[in-house]
């Protein structure tokens, strides 16, 4: 009985996550957009954010830590020149974080009379370096970005525009990646499904986290990190709730980065997000949620750090129930899907060309990372440098 409730219980909380979860969020979502659709019609009232005049427009400081960035930095400063904000409103801060590339030379010949810089001796980790910034930023709004990311035009304008209502504290943008063939057929396509669920969850005004690498906060809400956050962009908008602001997502406000040209690369990455996220749970469990935005942390966040237990305990339990027709069904279903991740794994050049041929390992690599995260937080091993992931 104890194998049969643990296989069941396994069983439903990870089809929760991934199936229960999103069809439960698009019925909700359906229904705001629907009584959204009908106000408008009936008042005429458009629910989006207004474009605003440039001369209304806040100031706002563009925050860009850097690490030994000097492959991109240079199509980041181009890009900043680009942007339709008025110079006047805007302020930029690049901190170099112990570079020992060409990164610090880069930002001194930047020649922009908007772009301050601060250059650190030692390689303090991305937190430290945001708090030295943000210590001196000039201005109550502040956009966080990266230096390998490159705003649409209008990007900075679609983040200002919301903190015209003093309610709101962090705007999330949005995040396209280029991609190699392999992330294409990887993290290409869990980005699509992900990017649903977090436009669903803003209708319902649960937005969880933000892309570290575009999103506006109003400064109030910054709090001094501490040396060992990893997952500032989730720990920095559920501070924003704490005091009582409301967190929005944009999608018009769109950013490019680069994903990582493999699931190898992906799966450090991952590691240290989950090493973070596990460090960060008792902080985010203290932060009041609404019901629906408890609801969306416990299905959307949650429940994925916990999944490899869940995955093992199903596993480990159909196995031992191996007599019973029905759970052999679902073991031989778990090794299939662990075969085709292995296939992935060992044929991925081939698997390339087979439409979610890799799925399977990128999934199993995604969650993997997860279990490696929690022994290092169990280890209390302290990552706080961060690295691009290739």
């Amino acid at each position: 009985m104890v194998a049969e409730l643990t296989f069941w219980v396994s069983l439903m909380l990870v089809a929760h996550t991934y199936l229960i979860y999103p069809l439960v969020l698009f019925f909700a979502y359906s229904l705001v957009q629907v009584r959204r659709d009908w106000r408008y019609l009936r008042f005429r009232r458009d629910g989006r954010c207004p474009a605003q005049a440039a001369a209304e427009l806040p100031p706002v400081t563009l925050i860009i830590a850097a690490y030994n960035e000097e492959a991109r930095l240079r199509d980041k400063l181009a890009n900043i020149r680009a942007l339709d904000y008025p110079p006047d409103r805007l302020e930029v801060i690049f901190v170099s974080d112990g570079s020992t590339d060409a990164t610090n030379a880069i930002l001194r010949a930047a020649g922009d009379p908007r772009i301050r810089c601060i250059y650190l001796d030692t390689r303090g980790g991305k937190s430290s370096a945001l708090n030295h910034a943000v210590a001196q930023a000039h201005h109550e709004i502040l956009i966080f970005s990266d230096a390998a990311t490159r705003f649409t035009p209008n990007a900075v304008q679609k983040l200002a525009r919301h903190f015209s209502d003093p309610r709101v504290g962090a705007v999330c943008g949005s995040l396209d990646f280029e991609a190699s063939p392999e992330s294409r057929q990887t993290e290409g396509v869990y980005w699509t499904y992900e990017s649903m669920l977090r436009l669903m969850e803003a209708r319902l005004g649960a937005t969880l986290t933000a892309s570290g690498a575009i999103y506006a906060l109003r400064r109030d809400c910054y709090p001094r990190l501490s040396a060992d956050t990893v997952i500032e962009d989730l720990v920095i908008p559920m501070n924003a709730r704490r005091l009582g602001y409301r967190v929005l997502y944009d999608p018009e406000a769109v950013g490019t980065d680069f994903a990582a040209s493999s699931v190898a690369g992906e799966f450090a990455r991952r590691v240290r997000v989950a090493t973070g996220s596990f460090r960060a749970l008792g902080q985010v469990l203290r932060t009041p949620l609404d019901p629906v935005t408890a609801f969306a942390f416990f299905s959307h966040k949650l429940l994925r750090w916990i999944l490899p237990f869940l995955l093992i305990a199903m596993l480990v339990s159909s196995g031992l129930l191996w007599s019973q027709p029905l759970y052999r069904i679902a073991l031989l279903g778990q090794l299939a899907f662990y075969l085709w991740a292995a296939l992935g794994f060992l044929f991925r050049r081939r698997m390339q060309s087979v439409r979610f041929g890799l799925l399977g390992y990128y999934l199993l690599a995604i969650h993997l990372a997860f279990l490696v995260g929690f022994v290092r937080f169990l280890g209390g091993r302290k990552e706080t440098a961060w690295q691009r992931v290739h």
